[in-house]
């Protein structure tokens, strides 16, 4: 147990790193330890650094694993099962495939052209954003393994639930006509995953990271930046009024707030632990996650082209409703996962 909690505090929480920021900012700079400027800077620089390190390498091991699972391989395997065995199969796959909202509606759209059950296919793609490998680790580094464990656990139940919903509507028909138009099987080849070696998923995987960071670098700060300014000066009582607990609309407000937001789970992050450091509810901070992650506005309209305005609406309808659900959950048994 001791070894554990080192491993957690040292190489997951980078503690060491925590402690040396300080120092630097404290000893070195002179700041005052009590002052904003001390708590907002060492709250950024420290959490900036972190998520950047912890992301490369998750990145890199994510990515190798995923080098395994190509989109059409990820259709093969999803069309071996029926029913809720594969939307359960299908959320699962959406953990460990490398796509954020917005490149998952692509893998959507080829699922569901390739003939797989509508249902299955957004199993996927609720899932594909909101849950990844990463994800636990640096929820874990953030909270604990408790929470992380939950949030990918509760991911895909919504993922699955909304999924089977869908499927059982029978919402075939609103699915724009060229995406469920039949594929010409003489146009089909079929073909072999790539067989990589070991050096090229290595390479695939140094791409990734490369890929990945240039894509979200910006959001990271930016999130780091909001984090810090919740976390160094925007007063405790205001946070709490608004989105604390004596607050009965603060999942509500939470997952509206961040539906219109583009980010992925490393831009939000640092929002979270400093509204949970103010007191804010684990439920209302884990809602605002999954709202920025699975129903982006972005994501949204992209979806608009693909499927009529009833299919969309009932896609927000379930997932929001899942969200809030789970959101008020965790809200009233959080002291058992701090």
């Amino acid at each position: 147990m001791v070894v554990f909690e080192w491993i957690n505090d040292q190489i997951f929480k980078l503690k060491w790193l925590d402690d040396l920021i300080k120092w630097l900012f404290g000893t070195v700079l002179g700041l005052d330890p009590n002052s904003m400027a001390f708590s907002s800077l060492t709250f950024f620089f420290y959490d900036v650094i972190k998520i950047f390190i912890l992301l490369s390498v998750l990145i890199f091991i994510s990515s190798y694993i995923q080098s395994y699972f190509s989109p059409e391989r990820t259709r093969h395997i999803l069309s071996r099962f029926h029913g809720i065995p594969a939307n359960i199969i299908g959320a699962l796959l959406g953990t460990i495939t490398p796509f954020c909202s917005c490149s998952s509606i692509p893998i959507f759209m080829g699922f569901t052209k390739a003939g797989l059950p509508l249902g299955v296919t957004f199993s996927f793609l609720i899932s594909s954003p909101l849950v990844d490998l990463a994800s636990v680790i640096l929820l874990a580094s953030v909270f604990n393994w408790r929470i992380a464990l939950a949030y990918v656990s509760v991911g895909i139940i919504i993922a699955v639930i909304g999924g089977t919903l869908i499927g059982a509507l029978k919402l075939e028909k609103h699915v724009e006509s060229f995406v469920m138009a039949p594929i010409n099987h003489s146009d089909i080849v079929e073909m072999e995953d790539e067989k990589l070696t070991g050096k090229q998923r290595v390479v695939y995987s140094l791409d990734q990271v490369k890929a990945i960071i240039k894509k979200v670098w910006l959001y990271i700060l930016i999130g780091v930046g909001i984090g810090a300014l919740i976390h160094g000066v925007i007063p405790q009582a205001f946070i709490e009024t608004v989105l604390g607990s004596n607050n009965p609309f603060s999942v509500l407000i939470a997952t509206i707030v961040g539906i219109p937001m583009y980010a992925d789970i490393f831009g939000t992050l640092p929002i979270a632990e400093a509204l949970v450091a103010k007191g804010v509810g684990i439920g209302t901070v884990l809602a605002f996650m999954m709202a920025v992650t699975a129903l982006s506005l972005p994501s949204l309209i992209m979806l608009k082209k693909v499927v009529k305005m009833k299919l969309l609406l009932t896609f927000v309808s379930i997932v929001t409703i899942g969200i809030i659900a789970m959101g008020y959950l965790f809200n009233w048994f959080g002291y058992l996962f701090i």
